[in-house]
């Protein structure tokens, strides 16, 4: 079955498309995503695949994470999340999950999964992983411990994200205060008082970027308000 999936993307690689995904995603030396190889391949064809090889074993799943391509491990992430819905072994899935954190090295494949394994996982827990995995020196780390509180936030669990994105404001990486403005906005969209709150206790020191992602939703007015500040 894992090489009939291997097979099925390597008919799907398109050069061109690699070249440019490889630019977009900061593959360069000394970028953020050095080394990463594309096959230049768009995510509603890795879906698709994906849903065909739900019944991969997370050995094989593990084949797919370690590899250097790109697109093995963000296929390899679906049919987690796919496997992890569907089963009531989630502790297995978020375990094995967190095993491959260092594989899971690009906003991308952060983004796609954390919050449906991670976030959903701790929704009745304690949230204290989430406070250590901010501190690590890991840059995907980090972010998967901010994009988890997604699934918080759709619960109406705000308190993780608000100290994350606090702790997040001295942070010196640009795709922390990306993914810390987003998951600030995400929040405004369901409570703009507790967002409002937030901004105007912190947004004289939040980093630009963070800033502007968050309040991307308010009114004009408003944007302009806490952007002179």
């Amino acid at each position: 079955m894992l090489k009939e999936l291997i097979h099925e993307l390597n008919l799907q690689a398109n050069p061109e498309k690699a070249k440019i995904l490889s630019r977009f995603f900061k593959t360069g030396k000394g970028e953020y995503a050095e080394g990463d190889k594309f096959l230049g391949i768009v995510v509603p064809i890795q879906r698709k695949i994906a849903k065909k090889y739900y019944s991969l074993t997370l050995e094989q799943l593990q084949q797919l994470l370690d590899s250097t391509i790109h697109e093995h491990r963000f296929t390899a992430l679906v049919i987690l999340i796919n496997k992890y819905n569907k089963t009531e072994e989630k502790e297995r899935i978020v375990n094995f999950y967190i095993d491959n954190f260092h594989n899971i090295n690009n906003w991308d494949l952060v983004d796609i999964s954390c919050s449906n394994i991670i976030g959903d996982y701790f929704l009745n827990k304690p949230k204290q992983q989430l406070y250590e995995w901010s501190e690590s020196n890991h840059l995907w780390t980090k972010r998967i411990s901010i994009v988890s509180t997604l699934k918080l936030i759709k619960n109406n669990q705000f308190q993780p994200t608000l100290d994350l994105a606090e702790r997040f404001i001295e942070d010196t990486h640009d795709l922390i205060h990306k993914a810390s403005g987003w998951m600030l906005r995400e929040l405004g969209k369901k409570d703009p008082a507790v967002l409002e709150s937030f901004l105007i206790k912190h947004s004289k020191r939040m980093p630009r970027t963070m800033l502007r992602y968050s309040i991307e939703r308010l009114s004009p007015s408003k944007r302009k308000k806490y952007m002179k500040r």
